[in-house]
């Protein structure tokens, strides 16, 4: 035990001068006349300093102008000339930068990759690339990509990426994409993509998409897309759909569709599209222009001039200013053209003849 005990110091006072004779020849390198110490061979095994191609356990102060390291480096600074140095394997130190970053790569600051960082990513800041981040990552404040963000990514403040992110994204504030985002996104205060968003997101305060978004979106204000929402979408005051939606929507205060909705809504004050094929529920209004199927709300449900309702509405007041098809349920019921039953105090059916315009408690026709 004793002999492994020394054999161990002995070992770490040999790395040690090693490593410091290292920094030595990176910072005067001429004077050296040479930029690292390599053993037992010029590319493999351990190399001391600014070896430009080396596999094995490197060790250098400063990365300056490498070209591929294979194996185990570490640096106590960051990079310089270094956008198209290749690194593989498990990088460690201060601040590991490289052109390409793929393996391991655990920065104390940081980790940065002009072009890529591929693999597991673990800063006490942040992580990044110019391009694509790929595998898992882990960033003290966050997380970003200039291209693509592809895997698990957690961020205590944020994550995000410029182009697509696809997998699971965390940010204590936020989540984003200036692309598309496919996969879990979870943020804090929020969370959204430039393009379409499909998956799980939730968010603290809102979430959407300028495109499409597909999938379950849940928020405590608000979620939406600029297009089309596809599936469940739940919000403490509004959700909404820019064009169609497809699904369930529920809003604390509203839910709609710009076009068309098909599915359920529920809105705590108002629900409704131009256009409704299911069931709009408002808590105080609900309506839409042509719709097929059901039209509730406390208070009043209308359907827009030349519209028609072609199946149930029921609400203190239903003023159907077009045509409908079905069955009217409330205190006082209006619409232009009938074709099915009114039931309430006062019914209204303006192309019924005289005396059956006004009628209390139930008024009909059918053509």
């Amino acid at each position: 035990m004793m002999g492994a005990s020394f054999f161990q110091k002995k070992l770490s006072t040999v790395l040690l001068s090693f490593f410091l004779l290292g920094i030595y020849l990176q910072m005067f390198p001429y004077q050296a006349g040479a930029q690292a110490l390599n053993f037992p061979t010029r590319h493999a095994g351990i190399s001391i300093g600014n070896s430009k191609e080396f596999s094995g356990l490197r060790f250098n102060f400063r990365d300056r102008d490498v070209n591929r390291i294979n194996g185990f480096n570490f640096t106590l600074w960051h990079s310089k000339h270094n956008k198209q140095a290749k690194v593989n394997g498990f990088s460690l130190g201060v601040l590991p930068t490289a052109g390409y970053l793929r393996g391991i790569n655990v920065g104390i600051l940081g980790v940065a990759g002009d072009q890529e960082v591929r693999g597991l990513t673990l800063g006490l800041l942040g992580g990044g690339s110019g391009d694509n981040l790929c595998g898992l990552g882990i960033g003290g404040l966050g997380l970003g990509a200039g291209g693509e963000l592809r895997g698990i990514f957690l961020g205590g403040l944020g994550v995000g990426s410029g182009g697509d992110i696809k997998g699971v994204v965390m940010g204590g504030l936020g989540a984003g994409a200036g692309a598309d985002m496919t996969g879990i996104a979870i943020g804090g205060l929020g969370a959204g993509s430039g393009g379409n968003m499909t998956g799980l997101v939730i968010a603290g305060l809102g979430a959407g998409a300028s495109g499409d978004l597909t999938g379950i979106s849940i928020a405590l204000l608000g979620t939406g897309a600029g297009e089309d929402v596809k599936g469940i979408s739940l919000a403490g005051l509004g959700t909404g759909a820019g064009k169609e939606a497809t699904g369930i929507l529920f809003g604390g205060l509203g839910a709609g569709a710009g076009e068309k909705l098909s599915g359920i809504a529920i809105g705590g004050l108002g629900a409704g599209a131009p256009q409704i094929e299911g069931i709009a529920i408002g808590g105080f209004a609900s309506g839409g222009f042509e719709v097929q199927g059901a039209n509730l709300a406390i208070g009043w449900v209308k359907i827009s001039d030349g519209g028609y309702l072609k199946g149930f509405s029921m609400a203190a007041f239903n003023q159907i200013k077009g045509d409908l098809s079905g069955l009217s349920l409330g205190i006082v019921n209006y619409t232009r053209h009938l074709n099915g039953i009114q039931i309430g105090i006062l019914n209204y059916v303006k192309d019924n003849p005289a005396p059956f315009k006004i009628l209390p408690v139930i008024n009909m026709h059918f053509d």
